[in-house]
């Protein structure tokens, strides 16, 4: 069975940086072709990414969040679990799971801060899209082989 629906999780903490990976997802993929849903922050996505996994209705989940310091070193922690996480939904589903999930060594909630990472989630969503049309395509050519 040929899916050609994609799952798009985002963390809703800094929902004004991280809203611009599916913006950018969607300049490749068409957004009637995505499913949207809204998680309170990072740490909840692998949860969801394994419920839509198990579905069957999408080729691949993208989850995007964005987990800053917030002064204490939590941050390193949540974000290795998510990372770990998403990756063991792929593993145990065989859905793809494809994070843009990133923590940056230096940020500081400024205006000038806010739009550079504004921008890198706009490309890093557009290079989620790429990477899910990507392992689908290769994926696609392993089952052919094997045919």
């Amino acid at each position: 069975m040929t899916h050609t629906r994609f799952a798009f999780v985002k963390a809703q903490w800094h929902a004004d940086i991280v809203d611009r990976a599916y913006d950018g997802f969607t300049q490749t993929i068409p957004a009637r072709e995505v499913d949207v849903f809204d998680v309170p922050g990072a740490f909840e996505m692998p949860l969801m990414a394994r419920d839509l996994a198990l579905t069957g209705t999408y080729a691949a989940v993208v989850c995007a969040a964005f987990v800053v310091d917030g002064g204490i070193y939590r941050h390193d922690f949540v974000a290795q679990s998510v990372v770990d996480g998403l990756m063991r939904v792929g593993l145990d589903t065989g859905v793809p799971v494809l994070s843009v999930s990133l923590t940056p060594h230096q940020y500081q909630e400024t205006e000038h801060h806010n739009a550079i990472y504004r921008a890198h989630f706009l490309e890093k969503g557009r290079e989620a899209a790429e990477a899910a049309l990507g392992i689908l395509k290769a994926r696609a050519a392993l089952r052919a082989d094997a045919a």
